[in-house]
């Protein structure tokens, strides 16, 4: 009989919490703690009553101490394959929730839709239940312990992959402005733009422009104070100015933006005044930001001169009145915990400095995670390490380096699927462990570590805080 998959990926850190997965006639229920789930469920025209109708509900409920938490779900077709209705049909409205000040849950799906031999063929579900690492450096350094003399270079921070594509407001006031066919503008991509331009008219490719870029570049669909709470401590940005070819449109202010190529993301000025805001609000926190510039055309793109990143720096810096000042790469390799606090300088700016990635093109170009697995040891040697500021293990796979994944979740899904999300669960389910059981063997003790990924979840912020925990007792 047909039927539709459902491949869902849990973990749960949180003592006393469960996930109860179902579809029809299926039911599970995982409360096993710090172990990430791999689960299939099938949803069965057999077990779906209606004649006619044959969408069966999946949903999945998160309990806390039996009481239930939140319960989110949505229609999928057994026949067809298509996912709609209920609370997941977008990706932009499955923000992580907050239950409490102890706990978040953090989840998304990627919709299938019939299935490719690229892609997945079954919807893929992501569920985390972690702790609210709002003050996360707090409880593992407390102020005046003996943890927080050790050095900031013990720990390993959550990061948030491409930090400024958590939202699509900047390209939606471009589209809304100039429209459709300004996408190829944006996208410095000619392997994409050539195999829609095979399959579409410029017209269509126009329509589907928001497709296009949600494709390519959207990678974090949370706000950056819930991504904070969330646990992340590192963020990547690339702060440069429109698209020249945009400016004289007056779509969007003629200021500094993350851009992802030339696609324009979170406004810098924004970026660096939530993060000041955040600080403050927690005082024992430090986030590092390290400004680089890959990928964007600086030709067309004009990057901020000294001067110009000094003034959006002293201006985020202000609403602190100089409770928080800015420290450098000699600060975070040379200063404790505690001595980083005591000078105030709690937001570390770095500016192109030599890190080890284990980023690869293709490495990372993959739809099961294998080969970031393979990668990683042999990236992670101590020769590779000697000398570099830091360790940025990319855990997040980039699925949009193949072109015929790309294309086809363009062409056959809508702007609330995406190739990087189809990616996710899979992926971490085979990153994370491998981070959990290895970076302490594989990486430098007195080396910060950075564990970056896209959708940053609860579950890549547990197994960095409970590494750094473990770094700092050594």
């Amino acid at each position: 009989m047909p039927s539709k998959g459902v491949h869902t990926f849990t973990y749960i850190a949180v003592p006393g919490c469960s996930i109860e997965l179902s579809v029809p006639g299926q039911r599970r229920t995982i409360s096993e703690l710090n172990r990430f789930s791999d689960i299939a469920l099938e949803v069965e025209t057999s077990a779906i009553q209606s004649f006619f109708d044959k969408r069966g509900r999946f949903t999945f409920k998160v309990f806390r101490h039996g009481h239930q938490i939140t319960e989110q779900w949505i229609d999928v077709n057994a026949i067809t394959g298509n996912a709609s209705g209920g609370t997941m049909e977008s990706i932009a409205n499955t923000p992580s929730i907050f239950h409490g000040d102890d706990l978040v849950i953090s989840y998304g799906l990627y919709e299938a839709g019939k299935g490719h031999d690229l892609l997945p063929n079954r919807h893929q579900c992501y569920v985390t239940v972690t702790p609210n690492y709002s003050n996360w450096i707090r409880d593992v350094a407390p102020p005046g312990s003996d943890l927080e003399n050790k050095p900031f270079t013990r720990l390993v921070l959550p990061a948030a992959h491409d930090v400024g594509m958590n939202s699509m407001a900047s390209c939606e006031a471009v589209f809304g402005r100039l429209g459709g066919a300004v996408v190829s503008t944006l996208i410095n991509d000619n392997r994409i733009l050539g195999k829609l331009a095979d399959k579409l008219s410029a017209d269509a490719i126009a329509l589907i422009a928001p497709n296009i870029v949600f494709g390519l570049a959207i990678t974090q669909k949370d706000s950056l104070d819930a991504i904070l709470r969330i646990g992340a401590r590192y963020f990547e940005f690339r702060p440069a100015h429109l698209h020249s070819a945009l400016i004289p449109s007056g779509a969007l202010p003629d200021r500094l933006y993350f851009q992802h190529s030339a696609i324009p993301g979170m406004a810098y000025d924004a970026f660096l005044r939530d993060v000041v805001a955040f600080l403050r609000a927690h005082p024992d926190e430090i986030v590092v930001v390290q400004l680089r510039w890959d990928g964007v055309p600086d030709d067309v793109c004009a990057k901020p001169s000294r001067d110009e990143k000094r003034r959006y720096l002293d201006e985020a810096l202000q609403q602190a009145d100089g409770g928080i000042v800015a420290g450098n790469l000699e600060d975070m390799r040379r200063l404790s915990i505690g001595q980083l606090r005591r000078e105030r300088k709690r937001l570390i700016m770095l500016d192109s400095v030599d890190s080890l990635s284990t980023y690869t093109d293709e490495g990372n170009a993959t739809l099961n995670g294998d080969s970031i697995l393979e990668a990683l040891p042999r990236m992670l040697t101590a020769d590779n390490q000697r000398g570099k500021a830091f360790v940025n293990i990319q855990c997040q796979a980039t699925p949009s380096n193949i072109t015929k994944a790309v294309v086809y979740s363009i062409l056959e899904s809508s702007v609330t699927t995406s190739c990087l999300l189809a990616t996710k669960g899979l992926c971490d389910s085979k990153t994370l462990p491998w981070c959990r059981d290895n970076v302490l063997r594989a990486c430098d003790l007195d080396r910060l570590v950075v564990m970056m990924n896209d959708w940053i979840d609860g579950a890549t912020s547990h197994v960095a805080v409970e590494l750094s925990r473990q770094r700092l007792e050594r």
